[in-house]
């Protein structure tokens, strides 16, 4: 598993590019993490729903994956 991730970084790069970013003006998945940082996804009208967060899912585990797989490089490249 583990070097699966590390061998896979370029396609988590593409990923987060494309899927990560799209739509790309602006980028989606940064107005969704306004949205949970400015308070709004817990409480009030304007509520996060499940299609929401699944959303904020779909378009963030390419970043996850990248910094992942990114920390995983760097530490090996150091022992």
């Amino acid at each position: 598993m583990k070097n699966t991730l590390q061998k896979n970084w370029k396609l988590f790069l593409l990923a987060s590019l494309t899927l990560g970013l799209a739509p790309f003006n602006p980028p989606h998945i940064w107005g969704k993490i306004q949205w949970i940082l400015g308070g709004n996804a817990f409480s009030g009208k304007d509520a996060m729903k499940a299609m929401d967060w699944f959303d904020v899912f779909l378009h963030g585990s390419p970043w996850i994956l990248l910094l992942i797989s990114s920390i995983l490089i760097l530490t090996q490249k150091k022992n």
